[in-house]
């Protein structure tokens, strides 16, 4: 985890505490954590080229309506690796911030942050889900909704 993602991680913790017992607590705060992780990991343009490191993080019924408005699937995001943006090491990256998260259900975390790639900002949220200790927390469904400039 990169320093600037760590006091938004620590948030992360609070936001997945509230109302929860001390042992829900512990099993949300570690599906949050393995969650942003998750989500950090798939900004991260080593992982954006590798196809394995990319399977292993989404969920095969993945489904993402992206910031353009366009749907994407799990097959197609497989077959854009490795033209997706933020995939150059050399060019612009996604730069995520106040990254919040909590347990919907036990195998579900639901993320909420924002992004800015290349001076264009987005408001996102994800889904997370873990069907099994084998198969580990992937992303299940994705939304990118574009920040006018103006907005705060």
């Amino acid at each position: 985890m990169t320093p600037e993602n760590e006091d938004t991680h620590e948030a992360a913790h609070r936001a997945g505490r509230d109302g929860m017992s001390d042992a829900a607590d512990d099993a949300g705060r570690g599906g949050v954590d393995e969650a942003i992780a998750g989500e950090l990991a798939l900004m991260d343009p080593a992982v954006r080229v590798s196809r394995a490191l990319f399977e292993r993080l989404l969920d095969p019924e993945f489904v993402e309506v992206g910031s353009s408005g366009r749907r994407y699937t799990y097959e197609d995001m497989l077959a854009r690796l490795p033209e997706h943006p933020g995939s150059s090491q050399a060019g612009p990256r996604y730069r995520p911030s106040a990254i919040k998260g909590v347990l919907l259900a036990p195998g579900l975390v639901h993320l909420t942050y924002e992004t800015d790639f290349d001076g264009r900002r987005a408001r996102r949220s994800s889904l997370w889900r873990r069907r099994s200790a084998e198969t580990g927390w992937r992303m299940y469904h994705h939304q990118g909704t574009p920040v006018p400039p103006e907005a705060v």
